[in-house]
């Protein structure tokens, strides 16, 4: 019985079974003690995920092995994060070996494809991390509510008041008729105390009608009714995903229809998020052209150089086939069937089936390492470590033995922080950064592609302190980013890709609707300034008659200078919407979301007819919805997003709307709404919203009257 399971328990799991507690994987039937759950009763998402056992416990395949191993588990204190867990198993020998993520097990998945699993309790019953998970959503209260609530508090002081005005007036007036009024044989004129309830609460009796009691109900009644209008609506049903729009609360139905500031995701929200290689640069050299069915693996002079076997050229799609987390899954039933890859994004899954299609086909992952297959030939690069990619770094790095027993250090990420750890005079960066500047300006993702050899020596030190970072418990992450900063440096620029995410179907309309109406846009993006750019004139949301002001800094000092003329220059046209389009990029917002400069970043933001903010990380975007949100009195925000990475914006906003996407369902389990396409959010704010506040006000107007 789940009830009975404690921390420190063996659990055997089988397959199609509920996780019966937050596990560590031990060992299980499968090779290399891997497994496949199901997440979807936790954040929604239906694709299997992997998790695979350490080395050291992979081989424990019986209860009397498992009875007859020594060590113990030290982990972090529960906490409700899903994705994360810092762990330590320490063996009888006294081995630190870290345990990640990728070994735990959470309660509540479904375990899928795979036999048996064995695993250790860490957390159990209210610690396990599904359960401090389950408490509510913000409460959130409609603007229209908050209004009527006062003024009902409004109206119970007219009742208070009228009901003491009219006893005292009684009162008053009975002592002076009291001699005409014989037949009452003196009892008006009794002062007793029963005698003073009973006529307080004969006049409060009198005019109880003055506050309308049944308003509440009649309220819920008609948001539940409005709340099915919207579920029912086939024009936001999406027959592709087979997904409705759903109303995950009724409290907020007429808030849709006052919005004022909307912060809009772009990577799955304004685009598909299905992601196509189009372009590359090589060596300083592009390949491929901005033409609708043209991309880069169709390019004959890259063919030609690969077929040529230029070193450089092989080495680049190397990377791109060994630097990623992506799991092969191969069709056991039908060994014809082309490998398919299991990736945590589709960034990655586009850039392996890439590498594949050009003849670098990435086969295996074992524990140790991975293999790829080129020219008909399997080799095997061993996995020394893995530098993971989080929002702070912008970057993911593998360091790597290859068949000839070279250490290298491979990375891809974002070119800010990629060009900063380049070696001196590294060639072909100008040419590089040309190029990436046109893969921008047609709206295309970009990353660089960079590698560096180290010397064993070198990596034999560097992993001593890798090791040492990975096996703490206290602030293991940002030990991790300080000691990758040690070996993710004096990089050779190899090149970049670029990848296309086209916009969804009816994006330019519905911004250009929502414009109309009066609503202020703001796109918060982790791309680079130049895609967001062109993505901002592809969706309609930038235009030739907007001027574009940009803002780039790189100190807090030229910040506050900079943010200064800028409110100096509108002058008397502060916070009215002028003709301008404000663009910022994540470095800058840091000093411009600090204490000194917040009051002057949201003038000159609220100033502007759109906004867009470049290279911003989760943080950010909450943190700039709760900057308008507290800065303009009776405005409502409206945040929309389709990834985890919006949760905290999508909960900051007055009304949150997540979209059911290809990153999965936890931004729409933590929205108010959801919806399958952006392109709904037309209806669902310009009518049902519309609608929605029209019928609830005329309610609370009619109510009052009678």
């Amino acid at each position: 019985m789940w009830k009975d399971l404690m921390v420190g328990d063996l659990v055997k799991v089988c397959n199609n079974q509920e996780i019966p507690a937050d596990l560590v994987l031990l060992a299980s039937s499968e090779p290399q003690a891997m497994c496949y759950i199901e997440t979807s009763n936790l954040d929604g998402e239906t694709n299997l995920k992997l998790r695979q056992g350490l080395p050291q416990t992979a081989d424990l395949l019986t209860a009397g092995s498992l009875g007859a191993y020594r060590g113990w588990v030290e982990c972090e204190l529960p906490n409700r994060k899903l994705e994360e867990f810092v762990g330590v198993l320490r063996a009888f020998d006294g081995v630190r070996y870290p345990l990640k993520p990728n070994q735990l097990l959470i309660r509540g998945a479904s375990l899928k494809n795979t036999k048996w699993v064995f695993g250790l309790a860490v957390y159990t019953g209210k610690e396990s991390k599904v359960m401090l998970n389950s408490t509510s959503r913000p409460l959130k209260q409609s603007t229209v509510e908050r209004q009527t609530n006062t003024y009902i508090l409004f109206l119970f002081g007219v009742l208070l008041f009228l009901t003491l005005f009219t006893f005292f007036a009684n009162l008053v007036w009975t002592r002076w008729n009291e001699p005409t009024m014989w037949y009452l044989d003196g009892k008006v004129t009794d002062a007793s105390a029963l005698r003073i309830v009973l006529d307080l609460i004969t006049c409060l009796i009198l005019y109880n009608t003055v506050i309308p009691i049944s308003l509440p109900v009649m309220l819920e009644v008609v948001r539940f009714i409005q709340a099915l209008y919207i579920n029912w609506d086939l024009d936001m049903y999406d027959p592709d995903t087979d997904t409705p729009a759903m109303a995950r609360t009724s409290n907020l139905n007429e808030e849709l229809g006052q919005v004022r500031y909307l912060f809009s995701d772009k990577t799955g929200t304004l685009t598909r998020n299905v992601m196509e290689f189009k372009r590359c640069s090589i060596g300083g050299v592009m390949y491929g052209n901005d033409t609708e069915d043209s991309n880069a693996m169709n390019d004959r002079a890259l063919l030609k150089r690969l077929k040529a076997n230029d070193p450089l050229a092989k080495h680049f799609f190397t990377v791109l086939a060994l630097c990623h987390t992506v799991v092969p899954d191969a069709h056991l039933e039908d060994p014809e069937l082309p490998l398919t890859y299991q990736a945590s994004s589709p960034d990655e899954a586009a850039l392996v089936k890439a590498a594949r299609a050009l003849g670098f086909v990435f086969t295996t992952r074992t524990p140790s390492g991975v293999s790829i297959r080129v020219d008909g030939k399997e080799l095997h690069y061993e996995v020394l470590q893995v530098l993971e990619f989080t929002s702070f770094r912008k970057r993911m790095g593998v360091v790597v033995r290859d068949p000839r027993g070279r250490i290298l250090v491979l990375v891809k990420g974002a070119d800010t922080v990629i060009f900063e750890r380049l070696a001196k005079n590294c060639q072909y960066q100008e040419a590089t950064l040309e190029h990436l500047e046109i893969f921008a300006r047609t709206g295309l993702r970009t990353l660089c592609i960079a590698s560096a050899e180290v010397s064993s020596e070198f990596h034999a030190g560097w992993s001593k302190e890798y090791y040492a970072a990975s096996t703490a418990i206290d602030r293991r992450e940002e030990r991790l980013e300080q000691v990758a900063e040690a070996i993710e440096k004096n990089l050779h620029l190899l090149g970049a890709t670029a990848i296309e995410d086209k916009l969804q179907e009816g994006v330019p309309e519905t911004i250009a609707n929502l414009i109309q109406a009066g609503i202020s846009v703001w796109v918060l993006t982790g791309d680079k300034q130049e895609t967001a750019i062109n993505i901002g004139y592809s969706c309609r949301l930038l235009s030739p008659v907007l001027d574009l002001l940009t803002v780039n800094t790189e100190s807090l000092d030229e910040t506050r200078t900079k943010l200064r003329e800028l409110v100096e220059l509108f002058g008397p046209n502060l916070r009215s919407e002028n003709d301008v389009a404000l663009i910022v990029d994540g470095h800058t917002l840091e000093f411009a979301l600090s204490c000194e400069c917040r009051k002057d970043f949201v003038e000159v933001a609220l100033s502007c007819r759109s906004v867009i903010c470049c290279r911003v990380s989760p943080w950010q975007k909450a943190e700039l919805v709760r900057l308008v949100r507290t800065s303009v009195k009776d405005a409502v925000t409206l945040a929309i997003g389709d990834g985890a990475n919006d949760v905290g914006m999508i909960q900051a906003a007055h009304v949150g709307v997540g979209i059911s996407g290809m990153e999965g369902r936890q931004a729409a389990c933590a929205s108010d709404y959801a919806i399958a396409q952006f392109r709904f959010l037309n209806k669902l704010l310009l009518v049902h919203g519309a609608w929605n506040y029209n019928r609830l006000t005329k309610l609370i107007l009619y109510s009052f009257y009678k």
